[in-house]
């Protein structure tokens, strides 16, 4: 009898959703935001033999999706009208959103093959979607300006199929103003997971109108893994596709928040499920919830801009080793489906290159890719931009290295852990119980 792990299931699933696509109009299906998406329909096979040429300046419609705040969304925005100034030919049909929901729609849209032209591609699902062939190779992008370490995060199984947009760092950010007018210990780079677990309770009770102080880590799936890093014990994802969790590490990782939620440090599950970073309703440390959560550098300025002048970055808490790490931002990916291949890689080569264009991009993305851009913008960062600069130069030193989720295993790291770590939080189970059922979950995935 055949067994069907996860893994197969979702191949099942993605297949099931293509057919159906197929069958229901024999086009590919229209998004919500783009009325025409003709020219990236048909099979991986029929779309790259008519993959075109532009040079004759033929009117040209691009598709084009990316996840981020409002500040990232004007600033794109603004730069596809520059780009459609200096080439008359060229429209963009933009789909934008927060993060929450964006993969889910690029899952339906890449089963039924009908990915935008250009997407904004993250680390950790670049082995997804380039494995089923949904991305195209890049081959076309001035990089030359580019570390290659940075360059090397877009490739897989040594092809190009992302181009970094930003240097990012994986830290935390905290409440300034509130940690200053308390005159408790101001948090330092380089803090340990004592001084962390100290701060909490020396804080509690010493904030204005500031309930919690911490944000609980317990769901979150990279603050684990950093945990586990700095404990000393490896990487979670291993080179040969298995998987290192450490029980002693995450049991006590989990216990400790126990203990912070019993203590009012942390806020209560119920608060805690609902936590939506740079939401300014539901984003903790911005809603006046708690006063320090993990954050990434390249959210400095659009968490500045939130409250301007409150906000500092600093280093994630470190043990034997860093817990931090350096990684690209976000990637441009071109779907493997485009008519446009030329065209698509023109446009992220003036992107990541232009001077013009430099100032209206700003960090939206974070520290710029190109070298020469980064020089040239320096001296114009705000505040803002400052912060999560300042964030990538402390955690480089000696930061950890960045390793996404491998093939297959996005769904176990994004909502697998966190459906389980979860029951944790609202007393359903035990930290014990749930390593259990996180194990016998791995296993489906191996």
């Amino acid at each position: 009898m055949k067994v069907f792990t996860r893994k197969t299931m979702s191949t099942v699933l993605a297949s099931t959703l293509l057919l159906m696509s197929l069958a229901a109009c024999g086009t590919n299906n229209s998004s919500s935001t783009s009325s025409d998406t003709s020219k990236n329909s048909g099979s991986k096979e029929t779309t790259t033999n008519s993959q075109q040429s532009t040079s004759s300046n033929e009117p040209i419609k691009l598709r084009i999706m990316w996840w981020g705040s409002q500040a990232r969304h004007d600033a794109t925005l603004k730069a596809l009208e520059m780009y459609q100034e200096l080439n008359p030919h060229i429209t963009f049909e933009p789909e934008f959103s927060g993060w929450d929901g964006y993969w889910d729609k690029a899952a339906t849209q890449s089963a039924a093959r009908n990915l935008p032209d250009i997407i904004q591609m993250d680390a950790s699902y670049l082995a997804d979607y380039s494995s089923r062939d949904q991305l195209l190779e890049l081959t076309a992008i001035n990089t030359s300006d580019m570390d290659e370490a940075l360059l090397n995060s877009g490739k897989y199984n040594g092809k190009q199929y992302a181009i970094p947009l930003g240097n990012n760092a994986f830290g935390m950010a905290y409440n300034k103003k509130a940690v200053e007018s308390s005159g408790i210990t101001v948090p330092q780079n380089n803090w340990t997971w004592d001084d962390y677990f100290s701060f909490g309770y020396e804080a509690k009770g010493k904030l204005d109108g500031i309930p919690y102080v911490l944000l609980d880590l317990s769901n979150h799936f990279q603050s684990f893994t950093a945990y586990q890093l700095s404990k000393g014990k490896g990487q979670i994802f291993q080179a040969d596709g298995s998987i290192n969790f450490d029980k002693d590490s995450f049991i006590e990782f989990q216990t400790k928040f126990a203990e912070l939620r019993d203590a009012d440090i942390v806020p209560p599950g119920e608060l805690t499920v609902k936590d939506t970073e740079l939401d300014p309703n539901a984003d903790s440390l911005v809603n006046g919830t708690v006063i320090v959560r993990h954050l990434h550098a390249a959210q400095s300025n659009s968490l500045d801009s939130l409250n301007p002048g409150v906000y500092e970055m600093i280093t994630f808490p470190r043990d034997v080793e860093a817990g931090g790490w350096l990684k690209p931002s976000m990637h441009w990916s071109v779907s493997a489906n485009t008519k446009y291949a030329e065209e698509s890689q023109k446009f992220i080569d003036w992107f990541i290159n232009n001077a013009e264009v430099a100032p209206v991009l700003g960090s939206s993305r974070g520290m710029p890719v190109s070298k020469p851009i980064l020089e040239q913008l320096t001296s114009t960062f705000s505040e803002g931009d400052l912060i999560g600069k300042r964030l990538i130069e402390s955690t480089a030193s000696d930061a950890q290295e960045y390793v996404p989720e491998p093939e297959g295993w996005s769904n176990f790291a994004r909502k697998d852990y966190k459906d389980i770590t979860e029951k944790i939080i609202f007393g359903v189970i035990t930290p014990e119980q749930a390593y259990e059922e996180l194990m016998q979950i791995a296993q489906d995935y191996q």
